[in-house]
């Protein structure tokens, strides 16, 4: 492991409830990332979807690889202390559902990084079958 969740929370703002990160597992910066989350009955979101038959929404997944892709971002020297901002989402599929118990590998790779804005390609695995994946446009503020 290469990151913590306090380490983490050194570089992203995202609290609880919305870390969807729990740690890093590789990570070349401003390249690619390895995380993973951990997804247990307690996230605040199963109460609503759905109540009978718990599923992760499909866009927190995706917000789960756009936190590893900013850890991957925010951690290059230039962009410490800033804050990376969704800007769109292009050929995103959802493959399989992610419920309690599972845990999520999320892998990020940046495709095109300019000095405020860039474009990651993301998917995301449980037990190595892939739930999602998609490319990822970020803006760095």
């Amino acid at each position: 492991m290469i990151m913590d969740v306090k380490q983490i929370q050194e570089i992203l703002p995202h609290r609880y409830p919305f870390l969807l990160v729990d740690r890093v597992l590789e990570m070349e910066e401003g390249k690619r990332i390895v995380a993973s989350k951990a997804v247990t009955m307690n996230e605040y979101f199963f109460q609503g979807h759905f109540p009978q038959e718990p599923v992760m929404p499909g866009v927190l997944i995706m917000e789960a690889l756009a936190q590893t892709g900013a850890i991957a971002v925010l951690s290059m020297e230039q962009n410490r202390g800033k804050i990376a901002y969704f800007g769109g989402m292009n050929k995103v599929k959802f493959r399989n559902k992610v419920v309690p118990g599972d845990v999520l590998t999320l892998e990020m790779e940046i495709i095109n990084l300019k000095s405020r804005a860039g474009v990651g390609k993301g998917t995301a695995y449980v037990d190595g079958k892939k739930v999602a994946e998609g490319e990822l446009t970020f803006m760095i503020g």
